[in-house]
């Protein structure tokens, strides 16, 4: 670690881990991770329209995330404590990456996760330094999960 955080960043951390319990917020990113893995842009439309529950489900994980990101980036959080201790928003990063793209054109808003994207570019390159191979064994876990919870959803349906 090539610098310590300094006591305003740990609290600031602190801060941000503490809203991520706040129970809306928590039963959004409990839907999110079991529900949302759309490959399109048109998928994900499908499976959380804006205004609904769903939808809005959809938001606050990624608005939560990006802000978080967003000072992250402006260096209000330190990195590597900030990359030791939130893998949660790569994860999220990597359902609205397929999907981003498409999104961004269509209400002709560059900037929307922006913040989320280059802290998820960075991320990549810290993991991997770190455990060569983490990047890749997250990415097929994901599938399997992914393969798991439809195969549940299937069954329950």
């Amino acid at each position: 670690m090539e610098n310590k955080p300094t006591h305003e960043q740990g609290q600031l951390q602190l801060q941000i881990f503490d809203l991520r319990r706040e129970a809306k917020l928590r039963q959004a990113r409990d839907w999110f991770f079991r529900n949302y893995f759309p490959e399109t842009f048109e998928e994900g439309m499908r499976i959380a329209a804006p205004g609904t529950d769903n939808g809005t489900y959809v938001m606050m994980v990624v608005s939560y995330w990006d802000q978080a990101c967003t000072y992250l980036n402006y260096g209000l959080l330190h990195e590597d404590l900030f990359f030791e201790t939130n893998g949660e928003f790569f994860g999220v990063w990597e359902r609205m990456n397929p999907t981003i793209a498409e999104g961004r054109k269509l209400f002709s808003n560059s900037g929307f996760l922006a913040n989320m994207e280059k802290a998820a570019a960075r991320y990549e390159q810290w993991i991997e330094k770190r455990s060569p191979g983490a990047l890749a064994a997250m990415r097929q876990f994901a599938k399997q999960m992914r393969g798991q919870l439809a195969k549940s959803a299937e069954h329950s349906s």
